[in-house]
């Protein structure tokens, strides 16, 4: 019986370890810092790459349409003016973009930006998508990715069911118009203290250039 006690007990800590974060902003602060970029409607893939192995340690999506979002599937990137709900980050203004890259770029990582043009009604479709996701199990970050943009009509047959970030991002470079761009860093690989300094008050923040 104690034996049984244990193994439920350990069962028991090793979902909760798995677990996906419930965050969920509230509608004030998602309209508060809601942020509309004036460039034309554009889907990038992030894919962060090992620079000692070239191994992909995790994926996600900015779509840029009506409000410019990351789709941030068990990721670790928190900012208070980048409100989540869900693995949803909004307000990703310009700034927030780069904090975003800068946050997981550092000596052990690079990270790859991959951006294809689309539609509105694509974006539009694409959002809705992400957003009733719902949060994502740790290490299912390229799963869920690409689970998203199969379900769309318009990238069926393009994009592969896959748990590796390096094969998405493959199957993304074949996508039309793909203008990609590696973004690196050598920062050390303890980057607690760049997340920090991203969540100082924005007039004190002054984002590395690239």
């Amino acid at each position: 019986m104690m034996r049984l006690l244990l193994v439920c007990l350990m069962l028991t800590l090793f979902l909760a370890g798995c677990g996906a974060d419930n965050i969920y902003a509230s509608d004030a602060d998602v309209a508060r810092y809601r942020y509309v970029s004036d460039e034309p409607p554009s889907l990038t893939l992030f894919t962060v790459i090992s620079t000692r192995t070239g191994a992909g340690g995790h994926s996600a999506l900015m779509i840029n349409g009506r409000e410019r979002i990351i789709f941030d599937p068990a990721g670790t990137w928190n900012h208070p003016w980048a409100p989540e709900r869900n693995d949803v980050h909004f307000g990703i203004t310009e700034k927030m973009r780069k904090f975003y890259i800068d946050y997981h770029s550092r000596e052990t990582w690079y990270v790859r930006s991959q951006k294809v043009p689309i539609t509105m009604a694509q974006a539009d479709q694409l959002m809705t998508r992400v957003e009733r996701n719902g949060s994502v199990n740790k290490m299912m970050c390229a799963d869920s990715v690409s689970s998203a943009l199969r379900d769309m009509p318009w990238l069926r047959g393009e994009i592969p069911f896959t748990f590796s970030p390096l094969k998405l991002s493959k199957a993304f470079d074949k996508l039309p118009g793909e203008i990609s761009k590696d973004h690196y860093d050598d920062d050390p690989d303890d980057n607690s203290g760049v997340l920090m300094i991203q969540q100082e008050k924005p007039q004190t923040v002054v984002p590395k250039g690239r």
